[in-house]
């Protein structure tokens, strides 16, 4: 299990390496003249990608199993709040790293897609609804499935049979899911470049002519429920 680990650590760390040699901007700003931090970009999003990849929800035991596990790979590890303040600067670097490790899979190349959205609820209380930074952004919307209202966000996926996450969207609950998904796959062109054939997957709320129309024109196949029975 420990030579497996450090098998996947090292070729991780090799890709990532490889991904902020060829496109340094991805790494985060930071200064001209100033302190090398202990632990390089490159060396984070690998501890990043392993502590997702092992289900460590967890930031301190985390840190406290790498520590045990990973040390003579990474010698230094900050403590949690380091870290954390890292992994936030960093925000861009990982966001780009999931697309490129994404693509390196057999999934990213399956011919099928499923589409779905589901609630992500932020507060319950009328006061949180005012005071959470949220406010704004998050609203009201309804849960068919739970038979209920919320208040928070809706979670827009497009994934494939196996799992692998394709795309997604955090949007306010009252849109339409079909104007959404639209938006995320025009808004990333690359998705649909040479995709023809490829078929998605939805419930009845997809269904629309628009919808079906502006697939069609990318190639794209919609295979829903129909509203009999």
């Amino acid at each position: 299990m420990d030579t497996d680990l450090d098998t996947l650590a090292t070729a991780l760390y090799v890709k990532i390496d490889d991904v902020l040699k060829d496109h340094p901007g991805l790494a985060p700003a930071r200064p001209v003249v100033g302190i090398e931090p202990l632990l390089s970009d490159a060396e984070l999003a690998t501890v990043a990608v392993l502590q997702a990849l092992l289900g460590f929800t967890s930031e301190t035991r985390w840190l406290r199993y790498a520590r045990q596990q990973l040390v003579h790979l990474f010698p230094y590890l900050p403590h949690q709040s380091g870290y954390n303040r890292r992994l936030r600067a960093a925000s861009g670097l990982l966001q780009a790293l999931i697309r490129v490790l994404a693509v390196d899979t057999r999934g990213w190349h399956d011919d099928t897609w499923i589409i779905d959205s589901t609630p992500v609820e932020c507060g319950r209380s009328r006061p949180t609804a005012r005071r959470s930074d949220l406010a704004g952004w998050a609203g009201y919307g309804y849960c068919a499935s739970h038979s209920r209202y919320f208040w928070g966000l809706r979670l827009h996926l497009v994934c494939t049979p196996g799992g692998l996450p394709i795309t997604y969207a955090l949007a306010h609950p009252k849109l339409d899911e079909r104007d959404v998904a639209r938006d995320m796959l025009d808004t990333d062109p690359a998705l649909l470049r040479s995709r023809v054939g490829q078929t998605l997957i939805a419930d009845k709320g997809y269904a629309s002519r628009e919808f079906e129309s502006f697939l069609t024109d990318h190639g794209v196949r919609l295979l829903r429920p129909t509203f009999k029975r």
